[in-house]
C-alpha cells in the first residue's frame, strides 16, 4: 500500500509526499530504486519500446499491481490512486519531441492525478529540470552512472568529455578527489535541489527555458507542449507569485499569455465607449504608476477606452492592468519587435477590434507596436487614425496631438468591478448601487454597508464575499458532501467542480450542510479525480443559523 499527496504545484511539476511500507519520500527525488521497490531486483527489466503497437506492448509489458506499475502509451492499465508508475524507455522519448508530448498527454489523461511518475534511466543534470517540468517525480542514478562508465562529465549545461573536470569548472567532492562517478551523482542531486526551489517559487519554467537552450530537442518539447493547449492549460494556475519573465520567443506561447489574450477577447466586457485609444506599454507595472502613462491618462482625460499594446500579452485594457499577468510580466526592452511578435500582437488586436466595433480607433504608438496595430486594422478593414507622435509618444507635442484628437468626445464610465468580474468569472455583474472604498492596492466594494468584494493586491482579482457571490449566480462552484468544513477542503470531500476552475481561482463551495468561499488549490477536474490533497483553501464558512466562521 502506498500514498501520494501533492503539497505544491507548478504546472505539471509537483512537490509531493510518497509513502510506501519501506520509505517516506519527498518528491521529486533521485533514489536507489531497488531499496524502495524490492520487486525491481527480480524484474527482467523488459524494455518495451515506447512506439510499440498495443498488441506487442500488451504482450511483453509486465502486468500486475507490484510497484512500480509498468505503463505504456499504447496500453490501457488500471492504476489505483497513490501508486507509482514506471514508463520504461522514457529516456528514448527525449530524442523525439513530438512523440514525447503526445505520449505524455496520453499517460497523464489516463492515469489518476495523485500518481507518482518514475522515469527510469533518464535523469541527467542537463534534463532533470525538463523531466520534472513535464510531470515526472522519481528518478534513479542509472543514466549518470552510465555516463561515468563512458567517461562523460555531466553538468546542467550538458555532457562533456571527462577532461573538463580538470579545468576547474566544478569544486564538488568528486572533482576534488578525481572521482567522476561521485561528481556526476552530485551534479544530478544539486540540479534537482535547484529544481525543487523553483517549483516552490512557481518559477520552474524560467529554469527550464534557461537549461533547454543547450539542447534543441528540449526546446522543441517546450514549444510543442505550449501548443498542446487542451492538455496543458488546466494544469497552469491563473496566477503565480513573482514576475512572469517573458525573455524568450517561447514566451509568446506560454499558457498564461495565451489565456490572458483569449479572456480579453472572449470574456472581458469593456465600458460603453465610442472611441478607443491604443497606447504603448511601460516598463513599470501597473502602467498607471509610470510617468508616461500618467501623461497619457491626463491627455485622454477619460474620453476613450484606453488599450495598451504590448508584447507578449497583446492588448491590455486599462481596466485590467492590475490583473495577473498584466501587472507582473517583464520583457527585455530593445525597441525591436520581430515578425512573430508583430503577428501575434496584431492577431489579438484584430480579434478585439473585430468583436467590439468603435466609431473611432486612435493609435498613439510608434515602432513595432504601431506596425502591429496597422496590421490589425488592415485585417478587420478598419480606418484607424494615427497621431503624429514620432518616436516619443509621451512628448509634449505628441500628447497635445492626442488630446486634440479627442476634442469633443464624451467621457467614458469605467467600471473596474464589472470589467474584472467579466474577465475572471466570465459573467456580467450588475454594479448598480455599488461603491468602492480605499485606493489601490487596498480596494473594497460595498453596497450600502455590505461588503461584496475585495481586490487581491497580489493578483488584481476580485475576492467575493457571500454577498458578492450572489451577484455571480453560476460558475466557479465546488460541490461538497454533507459536512461542515473545519478548515481547508480536501479532494475526497468534493463531489463535483466546475471544469473551468484552475489553481488560484476564487470559488464558491456549496454542500447540504454549509457553504464557503475560498481559493482553489488544484484544478477543477483534478478535484474530482484525486483521492488526497487540499482542493480548496477556505476563507469563510457559513452554515444555516450560524454566523460566518
Amino acid at each position: 500500500m502506498s500514498t501520494f499527496e501533492v503539497t505544491r504545484r507548478d504546472g505539471l511539476a509537483r512537490i509531493a509526499h510518497f509513502s510506501t511500507e519501506e520509505r517516506d519520500i519527498s518528491l521529486p527525488s533521485v533514489e536507489e530504486m531497488d531499496e524502495i521497490f524490492p520487486g525491481l531486483a527480480e524484474s527482467s527489466m523488459e524494455n518495451v519500446p515506447l512506439d510499440a503497437g498495443p498488441d506487442f506492448a500488451a504482450r511483453y509489458l509486465p502486468a500486475g499491481d507490484v510497484q512500480p506499475i509498468w505503463v505504456h502509451p499504447a496500453v490501457e492499465r488500471e492504476v489505483e490512486p497513490g501508486a507509482c508508475v514506471m514508463v520504461p524507455c522514457w529516456h528514448t522519448a527525449l530524442a523525439n519531441p513530438r512523440k514525447y508530448v503526445e505520449w505524455l498527454a496520453g499517460l497523464k489523461a489516463r492515469l489518476p492525478p495523485d500518481t507518482a511518475f518514475y522515469a527510469p534511466a533518464a535523469a541527467l543534470p542537463s534534463n532533470i529540470a525538463l523531466l520534472c517540468y513535464t510531470g515526472f517525480d522519481l528518478f534513479d542514478f542509472t543514466a549518470v552512472d552510465l555516463a561515468s562508465a563512458q567517461g562523460k562529465f555531466c553538468l546542467p549545461e550538458g555532457i562533456f568529455p571527462r577532461d573538463l573536470a580538470e579545468k576547474g569548472v566544478c569544486f564538488c567532492p568528486g572533482c576534488r578527489e578525481g572521482d567522476l562517478s561521485v561528481h556526476n551523482r552530485e551534479a544530478l542531486l544539486g540540479e534537482l535541489a535547484l529544481v525543487r526551489v523553483h517549483i516552490a517559487s512557481s518559477s520552474l519554467r524560467d529554469l527550464v527555458e534557461s537549461r533547454s537552450r543547450m539542447d534543441a530537442a528540449q526546446v522543441s518539447i517546450v514549444r510543442l507542449l505550449d501548443r498542446e493547449t487542451t492538455f496543458i492549460e488546466p494544469f497552469i494556475p491563473v496566477s503565480r507569485p513573482g514576475v512572469l519573465r517573458a525573455t524568450s520567443g517561447e514566451s509568446l506561447f506560454r499558457t498564461e499569455v495565451r489565456r490572458f489574450a483569449d479572456r480579453v477577447v472572449t470574456r472581458y466586457i469593456p465600458p460603453a465607449a465610442d472611441v478607443a485609444v491604443l497606447l504603448p506599454c511601460s516598463a513599470k507595472k501597473p502602467y498607471s504608476l509610470s510617468q508616461s502613462h500618467r501623461k497619457f491618462r491626463e491627455a485622454v482625460s477619460g474620453r476613450a477606452l484606453e488599450l495598451v499594446v504590448t508584447s507578449p500579452l497583446g492588448l491590455v485594457p486599462r481596466d485590467l492592468e492590475r490583473v495577473y499577468p498584466a501587472a507582473h510580466y517583464d520583457v527585455p526592452v530593445t525597441g525591436y519587435w520581430d515578425a512573430e511578435e508583430k503577428a501575434w500582437v496584431s492577431s489579438v488586436i484584430a480579434r478585439f477590434l473585430g468583436k467590439h466595433r468603435f466609431r473611432r480607433v486612435i493609435a498613439h504608438l510608434e515602432g513595432g507596436a504601431l506596425e502591429a496595430a496597422c496590421m490589425a486594422a488592415e485585417k478587420v478593414s478598419l480606418d484607424m487614425e494615427v497621431t503624429p507622435c514620432g518616436e516619443r509618444p509621451a512628448s509634449r507635442p505628441a500628447l497635445a496631438a492626442l488630446s486634440e484628437a479627442l476634442s469633443g468626445e464624451r467621457p467614458v464610465a469605467h467600471d473596474i468591478v464589472r470589467a474584472t468580474a467579466s474577465y475572471q468569472f466570465d459573467h456580467e455583474v450588475s454594479t448598480k448601487g455599488l461603491g468602492i472604498k480605499g485606493k489601490y492596492p487596498e480596494m473594497k466594494v460595498f453596497r450600502d454597508r455590505e461588503p461584496l468584494f475585495s481586490l487581491d493586491p497580489a493578483t488584481g482579482f476580485l475576492r467575493p464575499t457571500f454577498g458578492g457571490w450572489n451577484l455571480i449566480p453560476s460558475g466557479y462552484r465546488v460541490m461538497i458532501d454533507a459536512f461542515v468544513p473545519m478548515g481547508d477542503i480536501l479532494a475526497p470531500g468534493v463531489l463535483d467542480a466546475d471544469p473551468r476552475i484552475r489553481e488560484g481561482d476564487e470559488v464558491f463551495v456549496a454542500g447540504p450542510l454549509a457553504v464557503a468561499t475560498g481559493r482553489a488549490a488544484m484544478p477543477g477536474p483534478e478535484m474530482c479525480r484525486s483521492r488526497r490533497g487540499v482542493a480548496v483553501r477556505v476563507r469563510k464558512v457559513k452554515t444555516p443559523g450560524r454566523k460566518h466562521v
